[in-house]
């Protein structure tokens, strides 16, 4: 166990957000390993409100053929609020900055609107991977249960990446909630987001990104 926060770190500081997968699926006893490790997350009083669907071969086909259509056609639908606004001062700030690392990698000019756009619209069949995972919650879900399912959102990629697996947790999945629901016949539950998994391809630029975190003084206060 002396070694046990040296591969802390290393598992954290690996998992990054991918964003260009090889089609290998992830072997099924793979699957069940790494969700049921996840279900380990803490939660309010133990309520552990995830509801997760995992959706791969011709469903995930079909899945991202509904979205991409409500992309363009504009059907939003959203159980969780959102607005431009949301991001303001240093939190809009480095938002820019990741974002412009992020096309600046695959070759997008700052001023390009049009291939900016095509390249979000294909984020919708979820960069790739052969795998995505809609979390869930309850259809009465505030905030609280939002933070847990949060929590279960992160074990689950840290799940992922002590299994080889890459990920990349995309909310913009859940500004289509409704097409979601109806393509996985989901009812009574309110979708947060969804992860794209499988195995990372190693040669795409978009996964050669690396997005600085903030300094622990920004974020951090020890009191005493």
């Amino acid at each position: 166990m002396e070694h046990l926060p040296d591969y802390a770190e290393h598992l954290i500081r690996a998992r990054r957000a991918t964003r260009a997968f090889r089609p290998d699926a992830v072997p099924e006893e793979t699957l069940r390993a790494v969700f049921s490790l996840a279900g380990a997350a803490p939660s309010n009083s133990n309520t552990q409100p995830w509801h997760i669907e995992v959706v791969s071969g011709a469903a995930r086909e079909r899945l991202g053929d509904a979205l991409v259509e409500a992309h363009a056609e504009k059907r939003l639908s959203m159980d969780f609020p959102y607005h431009d606004g949301l991001y303001q001062g240093t939190y809009q700030r480095r938002r820019q900055q990741a974002g412009e690392r992020m096309y600046s990698a695959v070759g997008i000019g700052r001023e390009d609107r049009t291939a900016r756009e095509a390249y979000n619209a294909e984020s919708l069949r979820f960069y790739g991977a052969p795998h995505v995972a809609l979390l869930f919650t309850a259809p009465n879900a505030e905030a609280r249960m939002a933070a847990d399912v949060g929590i279960y959102a992160q074990t689950l990629m840290l799940a992922m990446t002590a299994h080889g697996i890459a990920s990349c947790p995309q909310g913009l999945l859940g500004f289509y909630a409704d097409t979601v629901r109806a393509e996985l016949g989901v009812e009574n539950r309110k979708l947060l987001l969804g992860i794209s998994f499988g195995y990372a391809d190693a040669t795409a630029p978009a996964n050669r990104v690396r997005i600085p975190r903030a300094e622990l003084d920004e974020t951090t206060r020890f009191h005493a």
